[in-house]
């Protein structure tokens, strides 16, 4: 099945299977590896990914329901129309020095994005909550909710 995708701002045309989860268009086929592959049963979040704007799990995400959709992987962040709330969180992940392995921060970031879009002054317990569902094998959760306090401060100066 062909299809055409925006991604990142720029328009793809590619080929694929009903039901081939977005996922592996965006890595196999365009080779943007900053979304990662973790669970595939959308558990973890690594694969975190922005669907006209809403964090979505790309590994359920399927490419026949993406038409007309505009998609953001981290690659894209910068050119996403939303760069005060995508430059605050990255400031402040790297200010904090939240990554200790890597692997799941990309969908971490694209999700706090996504709360800080919608919440720009989340409390800790609304953090968590939005926050639930992304996981990290390094447990730096901690850091990653500071980071998220941090970037709201950032976003307010």
């Amino acid at each position: 099945m062909a299809i055409t995708l925006n991604l990142n701002g720029q328009t793809h045309a590619v080929e694929a299977e009903p039901g081939t989860p977005l996922l592996w268009v965006i890595r196999d086929e365009l080779k943007l590896t900053g979304t990662k592959f973790g669970c595939g049963v959308a558990a973890c979040g690594a694969c975190t990914v922005h669907l006209n704007g809403d964090p979505v799990r790309s590994c359920q995400t399927f490419i026949e329901d993406l038409d007309g959709a505009q998609i953001t992987t981290i690659e894209g962040l910068s050119a996403d129309g939303n760069s005060r709330v995508s430059d605050a969180v990255q400031s402040a992940w790297v200010e904090l020095d939240v990554v200790q392995c890597g692997y799941c921060q990309s969908g971490q970031i694209m999700s706090a994005i996504g709360l800080l879009s919608e919440n720009p002054k989340p409390s800790g317990a609304e953090i968590d909550d939005y926050m639930n569902g992304n996981a990290c094998r390094c447990a730096t959760y901690q850091r990653i909710r500071a980071a998220i306090q941090r970037a709201s401060e950032i976003m307010e100066a």
